[in-house]
């Protein structure tokens, strides 16, 4: 236990956790058919169009304009000194991209700032088990959700993950933070700059030697893809505190979702398609998220990669076996078959048998029925994974791509 590093948990949850925050994201094989109602929507009402047909209307021909008439180095390097919310957009933007981003980073009207107020206090306390969801349960999903590994591993970002895992990790950062949307916060400036990533990735991955010929889809990253990955996030978060029976007080859990819809909202999903409800984030999640998880060889990589970053700080319980067995808990042991991750005979037992009650002694539900050993065990792992994804927070620039993956 001794050996057990106060800095290696801290490097998993930002490893582990960034690809699914901001990272390019569609479903798998065939498609079940669109069914989910938009009465449980936040606009409470909607077109009924497949989100799979739906992009971006307002930052893809913008996006592709830009990088048609070589834009992007330039506004890339203009856009590093936008960094708060309120901040004045930088002088000499292209005026159709200033136009855009003017509006894109207006609030809804239905943000209700008591909400935001109240998540940041929800953020506050369970920030422990967020750091370990975020890493181990959302971004290793992210590599069995076949379009977003194909569409990460073959863009820009897929070349250095570490750097985009840097870059992913600040979404989740953000929006736990006391100010996240306030004029001195930074969730609209990452959300924005995002969305025009997002948009450069479908103008620019249909041109790779590469992703055309394993890819099912001509454009990338539709509503539905990017509602497949807002589910392996707070959905999946929300789900798994539940399952592991944590006390959270219903203004609490509204106002976590609250702060995702707001997001998503931010990152350009239709309001039509963002769920009203946690009932509603359920049902739309059944429909198309968990039928779309399966394996690829891309997705099979990109979870190797991720699994030695987070082991890469330093020995531990940061290993490599220790983070699979993590995920094997999390995910199940079909996702850990896909993702080739071997059964760990110290590991998965203790997990599996002591996982429960550790949550009740924490919660102050129970007595401290474990040994003292495990019980540390458990909270450094929680401690050390939710600083981690914190701290790859650190000043960041999110930047259009002008490129894919060139190798």
């Amino acid at each position: 236990m001794d050996k057990l590093s106060r800095r290696n948990v801290l490097k998993a949850g930002g490893a582990l956790g960034a690809l699914g925050a901001l990272s390019v994201a569609t479903p798998a094989h065939a498609l079940p058919p669109w069914t989910w109602s938009a009465q449980g929507s936040v606009a409470g009402a909607g077109t009924g169009t497949d989100p799979r047909w739906v992009w971006d209307e307002q930052a893809d021909p913008l996006v592709a304009s830009l990088l048609d008439r070589g834009d992007v180095p330039r506004v890339n390097q203009l856009l590093r000194t936008w960094t708060k919310n309120g901040q004045p957009l930088p002088a000499g933007l292209p005026a159709d991209l200033r136009d855009f981003m003017e509006q894109a980073r207006q609030l809804p009207s239905w943000a209700d700032h008591g909400k935001l107020a109240t998540a940041f206090r929800f953020n506050e306390k369970r920030g422990l088990y967020l750091g370990v969801l975020y890493g181990l349960a959302s971004g290793m999903m992210s590599t069995v959700i076949p379009k977003e590994a194909r569409a990460v591993y073959y863009s820009q970002g897929g070349a250095d993950m570490k750097d985009r895992i840097s870059k992913t990790a600040k979404l989740g950062y953000d929006i736990g933070t006391r100010n996240a949307f306030a004029a001195d916060g930074e969730m609209i400036v990452t959300c924005v700059k995002t969305r025009l990533v997002h948009a450069a990735v479908r103008h620019l991955l249909p041109q790779s030697p590469y992703w055309p010929n394993v890819a099912d889809e001509e454009i990338p990253i539709s509503q539905r893809d990017m509602m497949v990955t807002w589910h392996s996030l707070p959905t999946t978060v929300m789900q798994k505190l539940n399952a592991w029976k944590v006390p959270i007080p219903a203004a609490e859990s509204a106002a976590f979702l609250h702060s995702w819809q707001l997001g998503g909202h931010m990152l350009g999903i239709k309001d039509e398609y963002l769920p009203a409800s946690w009932a509603e984030a359920n049902a739309q999640a059944d429909q198309v998220l968990k039928p779309v998880l399966a394996p690829t060889p891309e997705g099979i990589k990109l979870a190797d990669i991720l699994l030695n970053l987070g082991a890469s700080v330093d020995a531990g319980i940061l290993s490599k076996p220790i983070l699979g067995a993590f995920t094997r808990f999390l995910l199940g042991d079909q996702i850990a078959g896909w993702l080739k991750i071997g059964r760990e005979p110290i590991w998965d037992p203790l997990l599996r048998l002591s996982w429960g009650p550790f949550i009740a002694v924490r919660e102050g539900l129970l007595p401290f029925p474990l040994a003292p050993e495990a019980y540390w065990l458990f909270d450094e792992f929680l401690r050390k994974a939710a600083l981690l994804f914190l701290s790859e927070a650190r000043p960041i620039s999110i930047e259009i791509p002008d490129t894919n993956r060139p190798s």
